[in-house]
């Protein structure tokens, strides 16, 4: 797998989870899990800031949900 080097990455994370389909961000949600060691507290907190993929994801996820429910008037 690849690794990410924000400061090498002119495009934020933020943006690049915004192009992936619903399948591919829950597919980078569960490798995430995988590299860090599993979905443990301590994991995720170990993590700087700029790399928390966790909240980046579930901001996206739940983004998501909201404007599906929103529908044409």
């Amino acid at each position: 797998m690849g690794q990410h080097y924000p400061e090498n990455d002119p495009y934020p994370l933020e943006d690049q989870v915004k192009n992936l389909a619903d399948d591919e961000l829950l597919d980078f949600w569960e490798e995430a899990q995988f590299i860090e060691g599993g979905p443990s507290e301590n994991a995720w907190n170990a993590l700087p800031a700029s790399l928390d993929y966790e909240r980046i994801i579930l901001q996206e996820l739940m983004l998501r949900s909201c404007m599906r429910g929103v529908g044409p008037r």
